[in-house]
């Protein structure tokens, strides 16, 4: 998944918006046809690992689900979903944000447990992500870089990450205020960050 893929990211930095998802083609998007060379017109789909990543970034920014540790697979256009949720309510959410333009049936096979969220709260208690790893300046620059770079309020800004002790400093530009409120509030939101320093300017 991306999530695991930038892991490099954390050693860079700054971060512009030209660096993130592979981008879904206007007729994906749209829902256009392309043609082959016979002048039939054949079903445009998307690539299994982008659609992989934005179901996995949609899953990791919503207040609902986002503290689970939920996972997803895409083959040939099925999302598949795996992971423990505490309520029916956040099971329904996740699959409701995996059902992005291009994928063709949502498997939802995430179990519900009631104490789940104790098991949440024991994971956070210790220091860690939801997929277990350690959350330190290193891992928080990655996730903020990440969050950022999927933000369609955020494309054409050009923003610094610094992180340290767990607070966030945000340099650099947004297109609107708009922009810098989804920046500030996606830093905010990143598991171990303690406060942000909003630095940036609208250009």
């Amino acid at each position: 998944m991306l999530r695991r893929s930038i892991v490099a990211l954390a050693l860079v930095g700054g971060l512009t918006t030209s660096f993130g998802f592979t981008p879904l083609s206007e007729a994906q998007t749209a829902g256009n046809t392309p043609s082959d060379k016979s002048g039939k017109q054949v079903p445009a789909a998307a690539d299994d690992k982008t659609l992989e990543d934005r179901i996995d970034y949609n899953l990791e920014t919503n207040a609902t689900v986002r503290k689970y540790n939920l996972d997803v697979k895409v083959e040939k256009g099925v999302a598949t979903l795996t992971g423990d949720v505490a309520t029916a309510a956040q099971k329904a959410e996740a699959e409701r944000l995996a059902k992005v333009s291009g994928v063709a049936r949502v498997d939802n096979k995430i179990q519900i447990d009631p104490d789940e969220d104790k098991t949440v709260a024991d994971r956070i208690s210790k220091g860690l992500s939801r997929t277990g790893e350690s959350v330190n300046d290193a891992w928080i620059l990655t996730k903020v870089k990440w969050f950022h770079t999927g933000a369609d309020a955020l494309k054409g800004s050009d923003i610094n990450v610094d992180v340290k002790d767990g607070v966030v400093t945000l340099k650099g530009t947004v297109k609107s205020e708009a922009g810098r409120a989804k920046a500030v509030a996606l830093a905010k939101d990143t598991d171990g960050v303690k406060r942000v320093v909003d630095q940036l300017t609208i250009k």
